[in-house]
């Protein structure tokens, strides 16, 4: 066992590296690491070869769900952040669910009796926060891979998930193709070119903070459309 844990040491360094991209600096990348290990600890534990599934893959997920249920645990984001990324996530949901395309700041914030300027602060405050994941969306779904994984290979299919591999894959598939462009740009430089927010910035010549915002707001578009989409098989 410790030489399975010695030589599976350096996935958990490349999740958590992968993880603490998107998080506030005071959040210790040892004290991910940490997370991380226990995660390794609990695959090689639960490893079952005869189903099939690689090692790397199977500890990859259970590595980054120890990761995200210890962000969960340790509450740094403060509560009324977190009602909102979950009200702007409804929001999107079912107002583009009932007009069938991508919504505008204004629809969003008139369905939320909001004004436009505080939809965007309220938007900034998720993006300081790092709550819009679509990572941590799919773990919620009993995925813990990357995008790009889910999008590649449809072969896995997770036994307790209330949606199937093939419909998460459809799902995302048709929520990223009417994201609008300059939001899809941004989640394929992040998720599939796997850039930081600050190289985005660089590329795309705008803030950090503007990068942030719409990753933020893609996000909850995606995550709306998941979540939607798991109210339908409940």
């Amino acid at each position: 066992m410790n030489e399975m844990i010695e030589q599976y040491l350096p996935l958990v360094q490349q999740v958590v590296n992968r993880l603490a991209k998107g998080l506030p600096a005071h959040i210790s990348k040892d004290d991910l690491f940490s997370m991380g290990t226990i995660g390794l600890l609990n695959s090689i534990e639960r490893f079952e070869p005869e189903k099939g599934v690689k090692f790397e893959t199977f500890a990859t997920w259970r590595i980054r769900g120890a990761v995200l249920d210890g962000l969960r645990e340790m509450d740094w984001v403060p509560r009324q952040v977190r009602q909102w990324a979950k009200q702007i996530e409804q929001a999107y949901g079912a107002v583009e669910f009932e007009m069938k395309r991508s919504a505008t700041d204004e629809e969003i914030a008139v369905y939320l009796e909001i004004t436009p300027a505080e939809l965007q602060k309220r938007l900034t405050q998720i993006a300081m926060g790092s709550l819009s994941s679509l990572e941590e969306s799919l773990h919620d779904f009993g995925e813990d891979q990357r995008l790009l994984d889910i999008l590649a290979d449809p072969k896995v299919q997770d036994p307790v998930s209330h949606i199937t591999r093939d419909e998460l894959k459809t799902v995302l598939e048709t929520a990223i193709a009417k994201l609008p462009e300059k939001e899809k740009l941004v989640v394929a430089l992040y998720y599939y070119e796997e850039l930081s927010i600050k190289e985005i910035s660089e590329i795309l010549e705008v803030t950090a903070a503007r990068v942030s915002q719409l990753h933020t707001k893609a996000i909850s578009r995606l995550r709306g459309a998941l979540s939607r989409r798991r109210q339908d098989f409940r």
